[in-house]
C-alpha cells in the first residue's frame, strides 16, 4: 500500500459491500425523515412539531444508548446490524401503509399525526443500536493502518447518502407523493440487507463476554471521560450541532420565508451535505491529520457563521450558498471527529465509545430539532437560527481559550503508531 494511497480502503472487497450497505441506510434514513418532516408540517402548519419528531425519535436513542454500547461489544457485529436493518424495514413499511391515501382520508388527523411520532419514536430503538454497530463493524473490516483513509470514505459515503435522500425526497414529494416516497425508502432498507448478508460474521474482540452490564457500562464512560481529546471532540460538535439545528426549520423556509415549495426544499435539505460530500472526497487526496485541533474548531467556527447567514437571508440562492458552506465546515468537523475516535478507541470498547458519542452528537441532531422547533415558536424562526449560531460561535471561542492542549492536536503520531503495529 501506498504511504498516500487515497484509494487504500477501496482495496478491500468487504469494506466496498460495507460502504454499500452504509449509503442504502443513511439514503433511506435521511430521505424518510425529511418525508416525515414535510408530511407532519404539512398536517400541522406548526414548527414545534418538526421538534416533535426528533424528540420522538431522540427519547429512546438516548435512553437505551449505553445499554446499546455494552450489547454491541457483547455481540456478533454483523448479525446485530442485520437486525436493526429488518426493524428499520419494519417501521419504514408501518410508515407506508400509514400515508396512504385512503387511509390519511378515513383516519382523524390527530390519529395519523400519533401513529407517526409512535412509529419515529420506535425508530429510536433501532437507531440507538445501529449506530454503535456499525461503528464496531467498520474496525473489523479494515485494518488499523488504513483507518484514517477508511474513515474518509466511510464518511463520504455518509454524506453521499445524506445528499441524495433529502434532495430525492423533496423531488419525490412532487413527483409521486409521500406514500410512494415511503416505498421508495422501504426498497433501500432490502438493499442493505441483501448486501450486507454477503459480508461473514466476524470474531468477537472483547475479552470480558458475560461481563455484568453496569460493570462494562461505567468502564465505557470512565474511558470517554478520561480520555480527553475524545470528549473535547464529542463535547464541542454536540454543542454545534444542538444550537445549530436550523435544517430542521427547512419546511417553514421553504413553505412560508422563501416560498420555494417542495422541489426548492429538496435543494436546500441538500445543500449542506453535498458541500460536506466534496469536502470529504478532496480530503481523500489532502489527510486533516496536521494541526487536527486547529481545523476542527475552525470548521465549527465557520459553520456557526454559515447559519447565522442562512437565517437572516430572504433570498434562496444566498440560502442555499450558507448552507452549502455550513457543510463544507461540517464536513471537515465529522471527518477528524471520527479519525479521533478509531484511532484512540480500544477495539474492545468500540461500542461503548460510539454509544457514548451517539448520545452526545448523534442525538444532538433531534435535540437540536427540538430546540430549534421550540426556540422557533418562543421568539420566531429567524430569530431562532441566528440565536442557534451565535451559542455556536461562544462555545468554538470558549472551548479555543480553555483548552490549549485541544487547540495543538495533531494526529499524524497516533497514525504513524498504527503502521507500526501492523
Amino acid at each position: 500500500m501506498a504511504k498516500n494511497d487515497p484509494y487504500a480502503a477501496l482495496r478491500y472487497k468487504e469494506f466496498n459491500i460495507f460502504l454499500i450497505v452504509r449509503f442504502a441506510m443513511v439514503f433511506a434514513w435521511s430521505m424518510q425523515f425529511v418525508v416525515i418532516e414535510w408530511e407532519v408540517y404539512s398536517i400541522t402548519k406548526d414548527p414545534l412539531s418538526l421538534g416533535i419528531i426528533g424528540l420522538m425519535e431522540v427519547i429512546p436513542a438516548v435512553s437505551l444508548a449505553l445499554f446499546a454500547g455494552h450489547v454491541v461489544d457483547q455481540k456478533e457485529k454483523r448479525g446485530l446490524l442485520l437486525k436493526c436493518i429488518l426493524g428499520f424495514s419494519v417501521i419504514s413499511f408501518g410508515l407506508f401503509l400509514l400515508t396512504w391515501p385512503k387511509i390519511i382520508g378515513e383516519w382523524p388527523t390527530d390519529i395519523v399525526l400519533y401513529c407517526i411520532y409512535f412509529l419515529v419514536f420506535l425508530g429510536g430503538f433501532v437507531r440507538a443500536f445501529l449506530g454503535p454497530t456499525i461503528f464496531s463493524l467498520f474496525s473489523l473490516i479494515v485494518p488499523k493502518k488504513v483507518y484514517p483513509n477508511a474513515a474518509t470514505w466511510s464518511s463520504s459515503v455518509w454524506q453521499m447518502g445524506a445528499v441524495l435522500g433529502p434532495a430525492l425526497a423533496g423531488f419525490s414529494i412532487n413527483w409521486i407523493g409521500v406514500h410512494w416516497s415511503m416505498c421508495l425508502i422501504f426498497g433501500f432498507s432490502l438493499i442493505a440487507f441483501v448486501n450486507l448478508l454477503q459480508i461473514p460474521k466476524k470474531p468477537i474482540l472483547n475479552p470480558k463476554i458475560g461481563e455484568n452490564v453496569f460493570k462494562s457500562l461505567r468502564e465505557g464512560v470512565r474511558f470517554v471521560f478520561s480520555t480527553k481529546v475524545i470528549l473535547g471532540a464529542i463535547t464541542l460538535d454536540m454543542i454545534a450541532v444542538l444550537f445549530g439545528g436550523a435544517v430542521a426549520l427547512l419546511p417553514v423556509f421553504a413553505q412560508d420565508i422563501l416560498h420555494v415549495g417542495s422541489q426548492g426544499f429538496g435543494v436546500l435539505r441538500a445543500a449542506p451535505a453535498v458541500g460536506a460530500l466534496i469536502t470529504m472526497f478532496t480530503s481523500a487526496y489532502f489527510p486533516l491529520n496536521k494541526s487536527a485541533g486547529m481545523k476542527l474548531l475552525g470548521a465549527i467556527f465557520g459553520f456557526g457563521v454559515c447559519i447565522i447567514v442562512f437565517g437572516l437571508s430572504t433570498w434562496f440562492w444566498v440560502s442555499v450558498l450558507a448552507l452549502f458552506l455550513s457543510g463544507v465546515f461540517d464536513g471537515i468537523s465529522m471527518i477528524i471527529r471520527q479519525t479521533i475516535l478509531q484511532l484512540r478507541t480500544p477495539d474492545h470498547m468500540r461500542g461503548r465509545v460510539a454509544s457514548v458519542n451517539s448520545m452526545f452528537v448523534g442525538s444532538s441532531n433531534e435535540l437540536g430539532a427540538f430546540e430549534s422547533g421550540l426556540t422557533a415558536r418562543l421568539m420566531g424562526t429567524v430569530s431562532a437560527v441566528v440565536f442557534g449560531g451565535t451559542m455556536t460561535l461562544i462555545t468554538v471561542v470558549t472551548t479555543g481559550i480553555v483548552s490549549p492542549a485541544f487547540r495543538k492536536l495533531d494526529l499524524r503520531k497516533d497514525i504513524e503508531e498504527h503502521e507500526k503495529e501492523e
